[in-house]
């Protein structure tokens, strides 16, 4: 008997997702910039909290998540039933999928929107609908005129990544109270923590039935190791993400942490104002080697060269100088770099390095 044993339809149009590089061959000290990680690690009450818990590996983890789900509704003034937790806000971006889109349906992303929007949509059978931004920022009538009766989900992030740029909040309630009727709008806030009194999307949540949002641990609270995440919607919503969520998609390290975590707001108000001084000083040292930038709202500068070619040639003149930043050709913007704001020595040697490079070749 020949067997023909495929995988379900638009599983192989899934280009694999490319995370930033790690290493570099034959450096061992590497200055990593190029995933946007919190240079300044983990908090230590949330260390404290995950090796306590490994006393407790024989058991099995809670399954409702509450104490956690208590502690972000606390911290951010939310209704704790309406939250879900993930592993990293990548799962509940798959869950949005699995659940509310399948073959027949359209989900859109902008151009240069986070690769996963597209991954978890194909591999839901779903068709993936990518709208032009402009100049780096989501256009809200660009999405609008792009719904059709097939449309499920609507993705943004804002603050964008890799672009850095956002977008205030009477866009974002036109464009949700734009949409379809059956559509539902997905906001992913993975870098709402570095804009300061912005709530990702919450408000919107209270008074629409169509808003979604997504939040995670990676970034701020420097726990991306341990892949923890979170979203806020309606009820209705997210008691049909439940269903399918696996009943132990998290560890009890994994909850342990991210409760410490989020009780800790000395952490990410100390945090938040390193970031914002330095992502100012880097932005500004690279201007003046002629190399400009949007304003950005999160941890990382998207550097604009003057063609792919200057971009690739930097990126490989940084590595040899023991510097890992991200190339973002994937995303549509094969003549920038995303680098990673840093702690104060990374951001100026980075800048310095440029400097050199662009001295040698301009």
């Amino acid at each position: 008997m020949t067997r023909v044993i495929e995988p379900q339809p638009k599983i192989l149009d899934i280009t694999l997702y490319q995370s930033g590089a790690s290493k570099i061959e034959g450096q061992d000290n590497a200055i990593k910039l190029s995933s946007n990680e919190n240079p300044f690690g983990t908090p230590d009450s949330a260390k404290t909290a995950f090796a306590k818990a490994a006393y407790q590996l024989h058991r099995y983890p809670n399954t409702d998540h509450a104490s956690l789900r208590q502690a972000i509704g606390d911290v951010h003034g939310l209704d704790a039933q309406k939250i879900i937790v993930g592993v990293g806000s990548d799962e509940i971006i798959t869950f949005l999928c699995q659940a509310y889109a399948g073959v027949g349906d359209e989900v859109i992303h902008t151009e240069h929107g986070f690769s996963m929007y597209r991954i978890s949509t194909l591999a839901a059978g779903a068709t993936p609908v990518c709208v032009p931004e402009r100049e780096r920022v989501i256009d809200v009538d660009a999405i609008l005129a792009a719904c059709t009766e097939k449309t499920k989900l609507v993705f943004i992030a804002n603050p964008a990544n890799p672009t850095g740029t956002m977008v205030g909040q009477r866009e974002v309630s036109r464009l949700a109270d734009g949409l379809p009727a059956q559509a539902i709008l997905v906001l992913d806030g993975a870098y709402a923590e570095y804009v300061e009194g912005f709530d990702g999307g919450a408000a919107l949540i209270e008074t629409r039935d169509n808003v979604v949002m997504t939040r995670t641990f990676s970034k701020m609270y420097g726990l991306g190791g341990a892949r923890i995440g979170w979203g806020y919607g309606p009820q209705e919503i997210i008691d049909t993400l439940n269903r399918v969520r696996g009943p132990f998609n998290m560890s009890e390290p994994q909850l342990a942490a991210a409760e410490a975590a989020v009780k800790d707001r000395e952490w990410v108000e100390k945090c938040r104002e390193d970031n914002a001084r330095l992502r100012a000083w880097l932005a500004e040292a690279l201007m003046e080697h002629g190399v400009p930038s949007d304003t950005s709202c999160a941890n990382f500068i998207l550097a604009r060269f003057i063609n792919e070619a200057e971009a690739e040639g930097c990126d490989d003149f940084l590595k040899a100088n023991g510097l890992l930043v991200r190339r973002v050709g994937g995303y549509g913007l094969p003549n920038c770099l995303r680098i990673t704001v840093g702690d104060e020595s990374s951001c100026r040697r980075v800048a310095h390095t440029i400097g050199q490079f662009l001295e040698q070749n301009r």
